[in-house]
């Protein structure tokens, strides 16, 4: 198996033989009750498993289906949610940008900047986050091959950084449906790149519903326990106590009292895989 070099990641290590860490949490910021309730429990169950835990959430969605839609409270009160969690339950913290002018503001509070996969190929985004010092995990795009991410390596290489991360959240397959190809893991293990598996998006159905994105829940454990199986550094996956009242992707965020069940059965199955 492909295994990229092991580095220093928070309070652990990846790559290598190291387990998978997980960012997980709401899609979007409700409210701060709600973003609570999750890291709460996450981080519990996390400590128990011994699992290093990245706490996620969204300011703002700009990538909705319609003009509509819940995107967020916003940067402000963002930033104040934000904070309020990393220092609560002393975690790191990842959320999306959109804008190169949304970093700066940032900086001091994020510890995993995200960018979004219809913005992977963003040459400015991806530098201005890279620059700060903090980890950027970029989304790969939906369009986007797995050997062609070695570009978004290169770019946050050559601002001085070397914190890394990719996603794979599927790959378009015709109109409305993404597929998981488990190729991809190895194509981009070669370029030595950490690799997170997106367990909520590449269980989407884009526009399924009409002016919204549906998706297809109950796949996920299948996803996430096939990517593992390929030897991934990272896992992501949207949790919700009420998945289905969500604000946004109520289709695709996973049971919050299911994800300790789940992560159990991921961790035997990566534990058997990285002894190899």
């Amino acid at each position: 198996m492909d295994r990229i070099t092991e580095r220093h990641f928070f309070q652990g290590k990846i790559g290598g033989q190291n387990p998978f860490f997980l960012i997980a949490g709401p899609c979007v910021m409700e409210n701060l009750e709600l973003m609570e309730e999750v890291a709460e429990t996450m981080v519990q169950i996390c400590k128990d498993l011994n699992i290093i835990y990245i706490f996620k959430s969204s300011f703002d969605k700009a990538n909705r289906s319609s003009i509509h839609s819940y995107r967020g409270p916003g940067i402000e009160l963002g930033i104040e949610y934000l904070l309020k969690i990393k220092k609560k339950y002393q975690i790191p913290v990842l959320t999306d940008v959109h804008e190169t002018i949304q970093i700066s503001p940032l900086r001091e509070v994020i510890d995993i900047f995200q960018i979004p996969a219809f913005l992977c190929r963003q040459t400015d985004l991806i530098a201005e986050a890279a620059k700060t010092g903090a980890w950027v995990n970029v989304k790969k795009g939906q369009f986007l091959s797995p050997d062609d991410a070695r570009h978004i390596k290169t770019k946050i290489e050559e601002t001085g950084s070397n914190k890394t991360l990719v996603t794979e959240r599927g790959t378009t397959f015709g109109y409305g449906n993404l597929v998981f190809d488990l190729r991809g893991i190895p194509m981009m293990h070669k370029h030595d790149i950490p690799i997170v598996f997106d367990g909520t998006h590449s269980a989407q159905l884009p526009g399924a519903l009409g002016n919204s994105t549906g998706g297809l829940r109950e796949y996920i454990p299948h996803l996430m326990r096939g990517a593992v199986a390929v030897g991934v550094e990272g896992l992501f996956m949207e949790v919700h106590p009420t998945p289905e009242k969500a604000l946004s992707d109520p289709t695709t965020q996973f049971p919050l009292n299911k994800a300790r069940e789940l992560l159990v059965q991921l961790l035997e199955i990566d534990r058997v895989v990285k002894s190899y």
